[in-house]
């Protein structure tokens, strides 16, 4: 699968901006490959569609953070370590969302998801996330903690 294939869409981040109620940040990625394979690499060995627990959410830089970094955003497979998908990213925008996610976070149930990743098929949904953890990695690996959104009672 090629990053090409891949679309990202945001919404409900404005609101950081501008002191309005807080709303849950959603993701829609939209998938214009080969839905096989896509659809293959969301399915665990039961053959059953991965649950947000078995997935991972990061942005890697791909060079020092500063106002025009870019990076890669990528979600895999918890247990296999495998990607499932990847796709290039402006980080400026990736860093937005993943504020807009924390000051929900700060307002929401501890129970509920402090984002939404949807990921579309043929222009269908076919998986909805709540994930509550977005880890940033520099552009050497390291975990950059302040910029990741990783709930209290983590330990990583």
């Amino acid at each position: 699968m090629r990053r090409e294939h891949f679309t990202l869409h945001v919404s409900n981040v404005d609101w950081v901006e501008t002191d309005e109620e807080p709303r849950k940040p959603s993701v829609s990625i939209d998938f214009t490959g080969p839905a096989s394979m896509l659809r293959e690499r969301l399915t665990g060995s039961d053959d059953e569609v991965l649950d947000a627990g078995e997935t991972d959410v990061a942005l890697r830089l791909q060079e020092p953070l500063d106002e025009d970094a870019a990076g890669v955003v990528s979600v895999t497979n918890r247990i296999t370590g495998d990607f499932i998908l990847e796709l290039n990213e402006e980080a400026d925008d990736v860093l937005r969302f993943i504020r807009a996610a924390r000051g929900y976070g700060e307002q929401a149930n501890d129970d509920d998801g402090r984002y939404e990743v949807e990921i579309r098929l043929d222009d269908e949904p076919f998986v909805s996330y709540d994930k509550r953890t977005f880890l940033v990695y520099d552009d050497e690996g390291s975990l950059l903690r302040q910029h990741s959104l990783i709930p209290s009672g983590v330990e990583l």
